[in-house]
């Protein structure tokens, strides 16, 4: 008998440690490169259940408990290690973290998202550092709140690792505070001897083709935004009046917002989805989503798990057109997304039914339309040579093509690439170590890999800070940590801490219980302050 990860699998190897027969692969990277998911053997799992216990995100089940829906991942674990045999993996011994003399380390974290919290939760297995968060908004967990998908609440627990670091008494949080505005890197250097910064990239990359600034032309991370509640986007104007919605790029932010857009008003009701977004969508006239990828299915960027759970989509047809691509037998990723593309290639479509359209090898030309969207105009690919153009008719263009970090006040930047220069999370500037300053996450590597992604990325970054200050090569704190809030104050800012947060997250779950959903968000920051201070 054996556990089985299936589709929500979040990358965050909890489970690779407590497994006592190391029968878990690949372990991930902390470029965030490597697989899409998590594969247990079915032949060395010894059934002890130590995996599903540490899972954050309830993707690990026993395989006779496997959800009807998610079955195909019982062959899919079994078949990854035909392919790739187990190997006895030399796993080196986990370094003690000796405790320090309280007020000797005292760290900023700015950034409450999943890399931030990661590195947070790695610092205080330290004993006696010291710890203060600071976040622009008034909630904390970044794109666990506002980027995950309303309909996968599976994935939005893994806070719960988080929660007890955050809670931690050397742990101060500091919401709905801006660095850069209401307190300056310099002076968060003054407060503390090392500060990590942990704000993702927020700036979604343009096409840089015609007609993009169109009305009716959005990034993809907007109406993403916009459906979550974040109080950035929460009065966007997201004109849904067209029968299609076209979306260039197909990686995981493309299917959820196409899932989104074409799942049943009544469904998405029961998630935590804005009540704003969830009243349009109910007005919404699309009834076909077309994907746009300029390569083949195999190199689609989505995860396996994604494409596969689009299949349990209600009153939905996914339809396949576009050059596919070949199989790639050595990429068994790649070979599964073929696999499933043909699959669903072969399924008989259903009268009255929405459709899910991925059109592959296609490139995107132009934005067309006078006063607004009307249509995009694009290239297909037959055999590595191009075909006539053609305008797919649209009222609705996204674009999910990646996201780039911007630059923070005070911090090196490299525009070319959208990150913070560093070695191996130690910031660099013209090639030197920046004493004190680091990086993790997006703003670290760039756009890659997924939520679990981020912990080993911050594992590398706070192992660097710690051997630093081991090493005396911190700086000192020139004031006293108390000197924070004083900083604040004479700014005229009320943080909100932990505590305020919760008070937020109550009353969130006590107005969805009313009309039995996990949670109904405040949108507005004054209606999220005023909840964290009653």
């Amino acid at each position: 008998m054996t556990f089985v990860i299936t589709q929500n699998c979040c990358n965050d190897a909890s489970c690779v440690p407590v497994c006592p027969v190391d029968c878990i692969r690949p372990v991930p990277s902390t470029d965030g490169t490597g697989s899409t998911m998590l594969y247990i053997d079915p032949a060395s799992c010894v059934d002890c259940g130590a995996c599903e216990a540490e899972c954050p995100v309830g993707a690990i089940y026993f395989e006779d408990d496997v959800p009807v829906s998610q079955t195909d991942f019982l062959d899919i674990n079994a078949d990854y290690f035909t392919r790739n045999p187990l190997a006895v993996r030399a796993v080196a011994p986990e370094v003690g973290h000796r405790a320090v003399e309280p007020g000797a380390l005292r760290v900023a974290i700015v950034g409450t998202g999943p890399a931030a919290c990661y590195a947070a939760a790695e610092l205080m297995r330290t004993d006696g550092v010291e710890v203060n968060m600071f976040e622009r908004l008034p909630t904390p967990f970044g794109l666990i709140r506002s980027g995950v998908a309303p309909d996968h609440q599976r994935t939005k627990g893994v806070v719960s690792i988080f929660e007890p670091a955050l809670a931690h008494p050397n742990l101060r949080c500091y919401f709905n505070v801006t660095v850069g505005d209401d307190i300056s890197h310099q002076e968060l250097l003054e407060h503390h001897h090392a500060v990590i910064y942990g704000v993702g990239a927020s700036s979604s990359r343009k096409l840089g083709i015609g007609g993009e600034e169109l009305p009716g032309n959005h990034a993809a991370a907007e109406v993403v935004g916009w459906y979550n509640g974040h109080p950035d986007h929460a009065d966007d104007v997201i004109d849904m009046s067209a029968r299609r919605a076209v979306i260039i790029g197909n990686g995981n932010v493309a299917l959820d917002v196409a899932r989104v857009l074409l799942s049943a008003t009544e469904q998405l009701a029961a998630t935590d989805i804005a009540e704003h977004a969830l009243r349009h969508l109910a007005e919404s006239e699309i009834e076909e989503v077309v994907i746009v990828g300029r390569r083949g299915v195999a190199d689609a960027a989505f995860s396996v798990g994604e494409f596969l759970a689009l299949g349990e989509l209600s009153g939905v047809d996914i339809v396949m057109t576009g050059e596919t691509g070949d199989r790639p037998d050595s990429d068994f990723d790649g070979a599964l997304k073929f696999d499933t593309a043909e699959r669903y290639a072969r399924r008989t479509p259903t009268g009255g039914n929405k459709r899910l359209v991925f059109r592959f090898g296609t490139t995107p030309v132009e934005v067309v339309g006078a006063d607004r969207v009307e249509g995009l105009r694009v290239t297909a690919t037959h055999g590595g040579a191009a075909a006539d153009d053609e305008v797919i008719e649209t009222g609705l263009v996204l674009r999910s093509v990646g996201y780039r970090g911007t630059a923070l006040p005070g911090v090196p930047f490299d525009t070319e690439r959208g990150v913070v220069p560093n070695e191996r999370g130690r910031v660099t500037e013209g090639g030197d170590i920046v004493p004190g300053v680091y990086v993790t996450g997006w703003i670290k590597r760039g756009p890659r890999g997924f939520i679990g992604t981020n912990r080993t990325c911050a594992q590398e970054t706070v192992a660097a800070l710690i051997d630093d200050f081991r090493g005396g090569r911190l700086p000192e704190v020139a004031a006293p940590d108390a000197g924070i809030d004083a900083v604040l104050e004479a700014s005229g800012v009320a943080p909100i801490d932990w505590a305020g947060w919760q008070r937020i997250d109550e009353e969130e779950r006590r107005r969805g219980g009313e009309t039995s959903k996990p949670r109904v968000k405040l949108v507005a920051v004054p209606d999220l302050v005023t909840a964290a201070r009653e």
